[in-house]
């Protein structure tokens, strides 16, 4: 019974201690890394913008046509 109090309480500060060590080996990221991530992000953000218009053209007329 002790032993399940103990392995319980073992968790969260195992739990701390790596989460400890991650931060530790984060570094923040340079210039062209940045920008790097920031085009990949943009380019998503473009890419689902197309898709998004791209449904919308199709769905407009479809409507019509099913409920007109």
């Amino acid at each position: 019974m002790a032993d399940q109090i103990r392995e319980l309480a073992d968790v969260p500060q195992k739990f701390i201690h790596d989460g400890g060590l991650f931060l530790k080996r984060c570094t923040k990221p340079d210039k062209r890394e940045f920008i790097k991530i920031s085009q990949a992000v943009g380019m998503g953000f473009v890419i689902m913008g197309v898709i998004g218009y791209v449904v919308k053209l199709i769905h407009i007329p479809v409507n019509q046509i099913l409920v007109g």
